[in-house]
């Protein structure tokens, strides 16, 4: 079947005129203003700056005939009812890692603002269609991403969130509190998924490859599963300068042959690994390191690959440890399959791609998102806009203007694609 959506012709032109890339743009400029400086974004979740952003999101929405509220994790829902209750959800996130960029999750909530304007411009749609800023997606300070989304989805472990802790001190379930969010009554966020069809989100790459490739925006596939280990290597610690090299029980060697290792298995498996963490005790260049700990990241695409890597990581660490004479231990920090997209979703993704930018180009995503989430329960899809130099999290995350409007441009008509799909009672 073929579907011609709402608003363009046969040919894929435009001929409702009221979607804006431009002001899109411009409201993110706004934002930037608002609650950013020249160290970067400064929309860490529930401190007052994120507050801010949020105050600028309902401002936004002021002159729209839209229903505005926040449910039981924090997540704020605006809906613009359409003659169906069927509903397609679009959004991304406001908040931000510490003096992190301009785009990050901003883009997409800010394309979903402009969505809903031009929609209601036209009349009322023949679904319902709401735009949701989730709540700390970022998890930049207690550690947990995803909260919003993954509360929604019925993925958020509400007893293990309560005992996370900030820098500061201060424990998640005290601090979320202050914002209205009751961990033991989070579960009634997942009416929110009530009607959904669909769900989509724009956002920028936030790595290199796109950029290279010399292209402006793709289709999204998936998202890649994550496993994520904190790894433990016990040696024995001694004085540095008495112990004879060939009988120390070094555990930072061992944890050195681990990283090499693990590099290694990235690579021949085509997916990603990342030692992003190590410390040492007792942290002294006296002492040769009696314990050593590793927090281990790796990705792939696919859940074969993904598992077969994460054997051989624990292999690796194996072989580490007896190399050094060490012992070793896991402790598992997080885990998240990988999540491909829905069909007809890519299908209307890839149809908008080209009709903007000319391509079929697709990547799968390695980093996370709320869409990854969303996917458990509901069709979704992405839409990637190229990141300079391939920089995120960073306050020099940046994407040139025009890139940016055909993501947004790319990203309105796989929507007004989806209402169809809808309508026609394919999604």
């Amino acid at each position: 079947m073929t579907i011609t959506p709402i608003g363009l012709t046969d040919s894929g032109a435009s001929t409702f005129g009221q979607y804006d890339p431009a002001r899109v743009v411009a409201s993110l400029r706004e934002l930037a203003s608002r609650t950013g400086g020249p160290e970067g974004s400064r929309r860490l979740c529930w401190t007052p700056d994120w507050l801010e952003a949020r105050a600028f999101l309902r401002e936004s929405l002021t002159t729209l005939p839209v229903e505005v509220d926040t449910d039981e994790a924090g997540n704020v829902w605006v809906y613009l009812r359409g003659a169906s209750t069927d509903t397609i959800v679009v959004g991304s996130h406001l908040d931000s890692v510490p003096k992190g960029g301009w785009l990050d999750g901003a883009l997409g909530v800010m394309a979903g603002v402009e969505l809903l304007r031009s929609l209601a411009a036209e009349g009322t749609p023949p679904v319902t269609v709401a735009l949701v800023d989730w709540a700390d997606e970022e998890g930049a300070r207690f550690g947990r991403s995803l909260f919003g989304s993954a509360a929604v989805v019925g993925s958020l472990d509400a007893v293990a969130a309560a005992e996370l802790v900030d820098k500061e001190g201060n424990h998640l379930d005290q601090v979320v509190g202050e914002h209205g969010v009751d961990l033991t009554k989070i579960d009634g966020a997942r009416t929110r998924l009530r009607d959904v069809k669909a769900y989509l989100e724009v956002h920028i790459e936030q790595g290199p490859v796109l950029e290279a490739r010399g292209l402006g925006i793709c289709t999204v596939t998936g998202t890649k599963g994550i496993e994520r280990e904190r790894v433990i290597f016990r040696g024995q610690a001694a004085h540095s300068g008495t112990m004879p090299m060939e009988m120390r029980r070094d555990s930072f060697l061992a944890a050195s042959r681990f990283a090499l290792a693990l590099a290694d298995i990235g690579r021949r498996h085509d997916g990603v690994t990342t030692v992003g963490h190590v410390q040492c005790w007792p942290g002294v260049v006296t002492a040769v390191p009696g314990e050593t700990r590793v927090a281990m990241d790796m990705r792939h695409i696919s859940h074969e690959a993904l598992a077969q890597m994460f054997s051989e990581m624990r292999q690796a660490a194996a072989d580490a440890a007896i190399a050094e004479g060490c012992t070793v231990d896991f402790e598992h920090i997080f885990r998240i399959p990988p999540m491909p997209f829905d069909p007809r979703l890519l299908a209307a993704a890839r149809t908008s791609v080209r009709e903007v930018e000319g391509h079929d180009v697709e990547l799968p995503s390695g980093a996370l998102h709320d869409a990854s989430e969303m996917a458990r329960e509901v069709p979704t899809v992405m839409i990637f806009s190229s990141s300079i130099a391939g920089l995120s999290h960073t306050k020099e995350e940046d994407t040139p203007d025009e890139h940016l409007h055909m993501a947004v441009d790319a990203f309105n008509r796989t929507v007004r694609r989806a209402i169809d799909l809808v309508v026609a009672g394919e999604l």
